[in-house]
């Protein structure tokens, strides 16, 4: 498992809790010694072109810093899809996230998405036509939705559950049931119980990297990979990423 970082990460660009002092310091502390640290590369507005409009894209160009930081969490996007491909599971340790960001619109700490963008990518050059994107934020990506919504080829799923044990068992039955060439995981980790849901355990991340990677050994030749999404208490973020890479690696 390779872990995609740049120190620009760490710029505080805006004033929302994605963008705060530490949070993605917290995070690199936790997981760099147990795991590979590859450098990301901006993405090409080429590549965000692929799922937002020219619009878009100049109203988050005028934002200055916002934008320059949103080019590099996509192309780290981008860059732990292609180690996936190439058969070497990534997670991209990226900020700002991206799951709310539409074609046209974005909201909820969002600029680009980065999923969505990386998807797009493998299916312009024919990496791949189908994917499964797991995505277990507590919010739903109504940006990926929509972006591939009317997409077949494409599955969002967004689980949901009434406690702990019946969330992962949902993710279970799905993945048993699934089909894809990779899958990709919108990886926030706002659910835990000590963050903004208070549902999950940080063992429960380990269950679902697990899952994910049975998933990606039957279906698409261990093709897997996640980026990060939302989750916003330091105190806890670092071991729950930590948790969720061991269990997909």
């Amino acid at each position: 498992m390779k872990v995609i970082y740049h120190p620009r990460y760490e710029e505080v660009y805006s004033s929302d809790p994605a963008a705060t002092t530490g949070r993605m310091e917290s995070v690199l502390k936790e997981v760099s010694p147990h795991f590979e640290v590859v450098t990301a590369e901006p993405a090409a507005v080429d590549d965000i072109s692929l799922v937002h409009s020219d619009e878009h894209i100049r109203d988050i160009q005028r934002s200055g810093l916002t934008y320059e930081v949103a080019l590099l969490a996509a192309g780290g996007a981008i860059k732990a899809a292609e180690l996936a491909i190439g058969g070497e599971p990534a997670f991209g340790l990226i900020r700002p996230p991206g799951h709310h960001a539409s074609q046209c619109h974005c909201w909820g700490f969002c600029f680009f998405n980065n999923m969505a963008i990386s998807i797009a990518r493998l299916r312009k050059e024919g990496k791949i036509d189908k994917a499964l994107i797991l995505d277990i934020d507590l919010h739903f990506g109504d940006g990926t939705d929509n972006i591939f919504r009317g997409v077949p080829e494409v599955v969002y799923f967004h689980p949901e559950g009434r406690d702990r044990e019946e969330f992962v068992d949902t993710i279970s039955q799905v993945l048993d049931r699934a089909r894809g060439d990779v899958v990709a995981v919108s990886a926030g980790f706002d659910r835990h119980e000590q963050d903004w849901g208070g549902l999950l355990k940080t063992e429960d991340y380990q269950n679902i990297g697990a899952l994910v990677k049975r998933f990606a050994q039957r279906e698409c030749h261990g093709r897997r990979y996640g980026m990060l999404e939302g989750g916003y208490n330091h105190d806890v973020l670092g071991m729950n990423v930590r948790a969720l890479l061991e269990g997909m690696s």
